[in-house]
């Protein structure tokens, strides 16, 4: 078993992004520029966006931070992006998710300029994923596709299976690694809470994606020897023995499955920092396209 730690890709990716803007500054050129946008104070929303922020700063980028009581309205909001579509100093925008129940995230995400939809989640962002046309993509399957090309895993001919049907993870994951590609050239099964036999189609993955959002959901009974096993999941569990109170679980029975695969993302420290190299990346390639 070999680990897939996202942490130490995720360090190769960010320590070429600094060198690419250092060059860009000795060049007179701006650093690429990455605005984020929080509404509320959701807790692992301001993790997040602190993360983000914080990373911006490590490898040279700009980076604002816009935030909002819940209480701002969703025309306030829809302004706020526009003032940054309209700034030819941002390049990139995201909108931290979830949202106020007040606001529409269809009605924000459509609003964000394609050109800045560094999240990847605009309608024409999507489209031109599934045709093949260079765009914009999730950060999360981005961040994976990252993972599995740093480690050189081999994924055509294999036959993938995703749990999970998101529009954020598991539907752009299931299309990246269909496509003719590196890494892709996969025979895809993409699996969710209608599935019947769920177990016998994971037990044909030669790779499984697991992004449900429950933790310790795929066992070791479920895999087949040799498979490589990708968590995306990541939740707060109960635990008395830890000083915090709660342990971070992933989707996926770690010590179980670990003896039975190959390849194995951790939580934390697999997919998690791969996601703000997707997020990164995209930014920088944002930038680029203005060039």
């Amino acid at each position: 078993m070999q680990l897939l730690d996202g942490k130490l890709a995720a360090q190769a990716i960010k320590e070429d992004l600094h060198q690419k803007t250092s060059t860009l500054l000795q060049q007179g050129k701006r650093a690429p520029h990455l605005a984020a946008i929080l509404v509320g104070t959701d807790g692992a929303s301001e993790t997040y966006v602190a993360s983000k922020v914080k990373t911006c700063a490590e490898i040279g980028f700009e980076s604002t931070l816009k935030r909002f009581p819940s209480t701002i309205t969703e025309e306030e909001l829809l302004q706020e992006i526009d003032e940054l579509n309209n700034n030819d100093a941002v390049d990139g925008i995201l909108v931290q998710l979830p949202l106020p129940k007040h606001i529409s995230d269809d009605k924000v995400i459509n609003k964000i300029n394609p050109a800045k939809d560094v999240d990847g989640f605009h309608p024409v962002s999507v489209g031109n994923m599934v045709s093949g046309t260079p765009t914009f993509i999730p950060a999360t399957p981005y961040g994976i596709l990252l993972l599995l090309k740093q480690y050189n895993v081999e994924t055509s001919g294999k036959h993938a299976v995703v749990i999970g049907r998101s529009h954020i993870v598991g539907t752009p994951m299931s299309i990246l690694l269909s496509r003719k590609s590196n890494p892709g050239n996969c025979t895809v099964t993409i699996c969710h809470s209608a599935t019947t036999n769920l177990k016998e189609i994971c037990l044909q993955g030669d790779i499984i994606v697991a992004a449900l959002g429950q933790p310790e959901f795929l066992t070791a009974d479920m895999v087949k020897d040799g498979a490589v096993i990708i968590d995306v999941g990541i939740t707060r569990v109960a635990d008395a023995s830890k000083k915090s109170g709660f342990a971070l679980k992933g989707d996926v029975k770690f010590d179980e499955v670990s003896v039975k695969s190959s390849y194995i993302t951790p939580v934390p420290g697999g997919v998690g920092p791969m996601t703000i190299a997707g997020l990164l990346m995209n930014t920088y390639n944002a930038y680029m396209n203005k060039q």
